[in-house]
């Protein structure tokens, strides 16, 4: 059979290639821990282990929003200037299209830090 004759043929063999991948080595590991792990279940074992210390009380704690959204907002101006830089660096040896895709980019850039800002995403509660 050819791989010419069905067109997704080469997709579907690529695709069971990464789940094999994936798998594979899961399965040899899940083998060699069932041949070759020690079975000594008791309490202390299966207990939860956290920095030395026993747990205490619910791990269950509010999580303020806003610093999630901080940090989304940061890693989206920390790459900003990631691909400002390059810009920058090589300024006089561009050409008007680069300098116009530049500006939509920062066009649309600013824009989002302005409607964040108008809907009150930048200010504590």
């Amino acid at each position: 059979m050819n791989t010419s004759d069905h067109p997704y043929l080469f997709i579907l063999l690529l695709g069971l290639s990464a789940v094999a991948f994936a798998l594979i080595p899961l399965g040899l590991a899940w083998l060699w821990a069932k041949k070759y792990s020690p079975k000594k279940e008791n309490a202390i074992k299966n207990a939860t282990y956290e920095c030395g210390l026993e747990s205490k009380g619910d791990a269950w704690i509010q999580f303020k929003s806003e610093y999630y959204l901080y940090a989304i907002i940061f890693l989206i101006f920390d790459v900003e200037t990631i691909f400002l830089l390059p810009f920058a660096v090589s300024f006089t040896g561009l050409g008007v299209g680069a300098f116009i895709s530049l500006m939509v980019f920062l066009f649309l850039l600013v824009s989002g830090l302005a409607w964040a800002w108008l809907k009150g995403v930048l200010t504590w509660k």
